[in-house]
């Protein structure tokens, strides 16, 4: 993973091979064995967005993890123009590598309009200085796991506010599932709102799909846990600014099938709802070996 803001930023400002074909480079360094989803989507919005007139940005994005990306070399993008309307425009990229396509996704675009206007309320939750940082909920599982995120994971601070699981419930598992955390960029962004919006893609693929494991008492870093992403949506309701503080209201309603479902609120820290994301992924159950 990318050990600063910079290297972030870095990896949104891609190569451009040919019209609507564009190559995103990889991390320095990084111990990852496959590439993190949330690069992927963030690359692919990015080379979509190089494609869309400048008037007009994403209010929704579909994604599909269809292989493990290598993170040893460059993925290419490959953007199809699918139609060019008055008012919205719509993408699809293919992300490739060895010859393979290893995600699609497929993105909205609209110019800004004026109209009807309401939102969620915010919950009412600890603050991020209030928070615990997500590195020693993580350090909970060991001094090198903790290494690791701190590692992978310094070009983003993460404030993990709690969930509701209780392991001395033997119905949790009929309990809502609910986890919730604070993030945003470690730094300052460039005033770019398609950067912000892809920081912000990168970035909505690192818990999510935990909220699932809530109701089982599990962890997502948990050695009886297989997970992967495998499909993922955001809607962009407002700007987001990926550089402030974000709240991830996480919850689950559904887990089977080897196959966990969470969807999420997102609220910049003023009470703003910025947008709503939606991750199905695997969470296979590995049990121990005796």
């Amino acid at each position: 993973m990318p050990a600063s803001l910079d290297e972030v930023v870095g990896l949104l400002d891609l190569e451009r091979l040919e019209v609507g074909l564009y190559r995103g480079s990889q991390p320095e360094g990084s111990s990852l064995t496959r590439v993190f989803g949330g690069q992927v989507a963030a690359q692919a919005l990015m080379a979509a967005q190089l494609t869309v007139p400048d008037d007009r940005f994403v209010h929704s994005m579909h994604l599909y993890f269809i292989l493990g990306g290598d993170p040893s070399i460059p993925i290419v993008y490959d953007v199809e123009n699918v139609r060019d309307g008055r008012s919205f425009t719509t993408r699809r990229v293919a992300a490739r590598q060895h010859g393979e396509i290893i995600f699609y996704m497929t993105a909205s675009f609209q110019v800004v309009e004026d109209g009807w206007e309401h939102q969620d309320q915010m919950p009412t939750v600890p603050s991020p200085d209030e928070a615990t940082p997500m590195r020693d909920i993580v350090g909970m599982q060991g001094e090198e796991a903790k290494e690791h995120w701190e590692r992978e994971w310094s070009s983003f601070d993460a404030r993990y506010i709690g969930d509701n699981r209780a392991a001395d419930d033997p119905q949790r598992a009929l309990v809502p599932a609910v986890q919730r955390l604070w993030f945003k960029a470690d730094g300052t962004l460039p005033e770019s709102r398609i950067v912000h919006n892809a920081a912000f893609t990168y970035i909505s693929d690192l818990s999510l799909l935990g909220a699932s494991l809530v109701p089982h008492g599990q962890f997502i870093g948990s050695a009886e846990v297989q997970p992967a992403s495998l499909d993922h949506t955001i809607w962009f309701h407002r700007p987001v600014a990926a550089d402030q503080w974000l709240l991830y209201d996480q919850t689950s309603p559904s887990a089977s099938g080897a196959r966990g479902l969470a969807t999420a609120r997102v609220f910049s820290e003023d009470g703003t709802l910025v947008a709503t994301v939606a991750q199905e992924g695997l969470i296979r159950h590995i049990k121990p070996r005796d």
